[in-house]
């Protein structure tokens, strides 16, 4: 059924018209566009089969070639960053979620006074639907997707979990169920069903009872192809021949999630949505190598900012493009949808939101020149410093020992320790089972606390030319300080005991609750009144 969407018609596929009546003639004013916004989790550069994978990927090769392949395309190191920039259009410095992720059992959240993409959209009468994994905090009710702007939510809250059973365990006996549906726990849906084949049935579902005239905001945030390494067994069929292990998982479960998004794009042809919709494909950052993903020929992984933890497989597939089967080598990062999504939808963007991003479309439909000229990949204050880091080696303008990094036109420069530098070749997997703290495994590179690389001619990053270009290196880190001057404190707390899943039944859900800390805070208020009514007395 791959190749069907053009001319067959039957059960999945008939066209808009035959259910709607007649579609608008070409040229004519065309309503709000429909937006679905399809995040795969840890997909690695090389895997698709646009980029050379031996993995096929049939529905992501045809829809981006009819579409637009974003090859100068840049999203975060790690799950939380990417979702938190692409929903607020701010860079981390600007939310305090630079360092990491959010862990189950931190009380935080992406702070409550950011507004959100659906929450921006639903403002000019867009249908807001959210299936899949969050990942931006649910220690309080406010912090649950329902409260951030979605209608409806079907998916997970936490990072990663078993794909059957949505069960996930922190730690040993911290563990809990993890499937919701809006603000609670959906064991009725717990059906042993895979999560990708699972989530896209939700979303045929909000599909076929939506009106397509309608505008709607479809974010659907797969967990495929996160460890675990699960996947039904009928996916390894063409992938036997894959020594690997982990390899051969990660193989079927990126076939099956193929699979999902050539039924999502079938069922928006059925009830009359494509004509008017925009169907964006990013990955939330790069492949785990230990995790059986590939990021070859680019150097790094996941959890780093090397090219190979930042740079995406992306695309845009719509009608509504005016240069379909191209391809857009101008500089886009994550946070840019926030902008040129609302503007699509005719929303307004307030003043008073410092946005980081730009209102890429333009570049993207029409192949004009990209207003962005650089990308904070980021500032972390708190991860591990390098060693050999100082204010010295950063010409007395950056302490060297912080891990950052930044983009300027063709220059990427990087300080303090960027994280694991390999370039893992697709046939040199190993057999290791997903280790966990991988992606934050620390190695120190010869004493160097500084790289510059010209990444529009050396895309693997292969010659630093840090040392040839001073100049370069001085001007990357003014503009490194320039930004950390409006950067807020990181917001990182250490774990609450009172989210273990036991304390609520057996989920993982918000525990925090405001009702107690006003009762405690009054009481405070109380007695404190009291001490001054007391020393009032005494000083009278």
């Amino acid at each position: 059924g791959y190749l069907a969407w053009g001319g067959r018609r039957g059960d999945a596929g008939e066209a808009p018209g035959d259910l709607l009546g007649e579609e608008p003639a070409a040229g004519a004013p065309r309503s709000q566009p429909h937006i679905i916004f399809i995040l795969a989790d840890d997909q690695g550069f090389r895997d698709v089969g646009y980029h050379g994978s031996e993995i096929r990927t049939p529905t992501l090769d045809k829809l981006a070639a009819e579409g637009v392949k974003l090859e100068n395309y840049y999203v975060q190191p790690m799950c939380t960053p990417s979702r938190s920039q692409l929903i607020t259009g701010k860079y981390q410095i600007h939310t305090g979620l630079q360092h990491s992720i959010i862990r189950p059992t931190q009380p935080n959240c992406l702070p409550l006074d950011n507004v959100t993409l659906p929450q921006k959209l639903k403002e000019v009468g867009y249908s807001t639907h959210m299936v899949g994994k969050w990942h931006l905090g649910f220690y309080r009710r406010e912090c649950m997707p329902t409260q951030r702007g979605f209608d409806s939510f079907f998916g997970s809250l936490l990072g990663s979990g078993d794909y059957y059973t949505h069960f996930k365990c922190d730690s040993p006996g911290i563990c809990g169920y993890d499937l919701y549906e809006n603000d609670n726990a959906a064991w009725d849906h717990d059906n042993g069903i895979y999560s990708t084949q699972m989530y896209t049935q939700k979303v045929q579902q909000i599909l076929a009872s939506h009106n397509p005239r309608k505008p709607i905001f479809l974010y659907i945030a797969y967990q495929a192809v996160h460890s675990p390494l699960q996947a039904p067994g009928r996916y390894f069929e063409h992938y036997r021949s894959i020594n690997n292990i982990n390899r051969r998982r990660y193989a079927a479960m990126l076939a099956c999630l193929d699979e999902a998004i050539n039924n999502v794009t079938l069922a928006l042809r059925k009830y009359g949505y494509y004509e008017n919709s925009i169907i964006i494909y990013s990955s939330d950052n790069g492949g785990q190598p230990m995790a059986g993903g590939s990021n070859w020929p680019l150097r790094g992984s996941k959890g780093t900012y090397w090219e190979g933890g930042i740079r995406a497989v992306g695309f845009v597939h719509s009608p509504l493009l005016k240069n379909k089967g191209s391809v857009c080598k101008e500089l886009v990062h994550i946070t840019d949808w926030f902008p040129t999504l609302i503007t699509l939808a005719e929303g307004q963007i307030d003043e008073d939101i410092q946005l980081d991003g730009y209102d890429v479309w333009e570049t993207i439909s029409e192949g004009r020149r990209s207003p962005r000229v650089d990308i904070l990949h980021n500032i972390d204050p708190i991860y591990t410093k390098a060693k050999n880091g100082s204010w010295a080696a950063g010409y007395g303008i950056w302490n060297t020992a912080i891990q950052s990094a930044i983009r300027v036109n063709h220059w990427k420069l990087l300080t303090g320790n960027p994280g694991y530098s390999d370039w893992v070749p697709p046939q040199a997997f190993s057999n290791a089972g997903p280790n966990r703290w991988h992606n934050e495994r620390v190695s120190w590179s010869a004493g160097k606390t500084v790289w510059l690389f010209n990444i529009t001619a050396d895309p693997y990053e292969r010659v630093d030319l840090s040392a040839r270009h001073p100049e370069v290196v001085k001007q990357l880190l003014r503009r490194l300080s320039q930004f950390n001057k409006t950067a807020v404190p990181v917001r990182y707390p250490p774990k609450d005991p009172r989210s273990n899943p036991k304390l609520n039944g057996g989920v993982w859900g918000p525990w925090f609750k405001e009702d107690e800390k006003k009762k405690k805070s009054d009481k405070s208020k109380g007695a404190n009144k009291q001490k001054k009514i007391k020393s009032k007395k005494k000083a009278n």
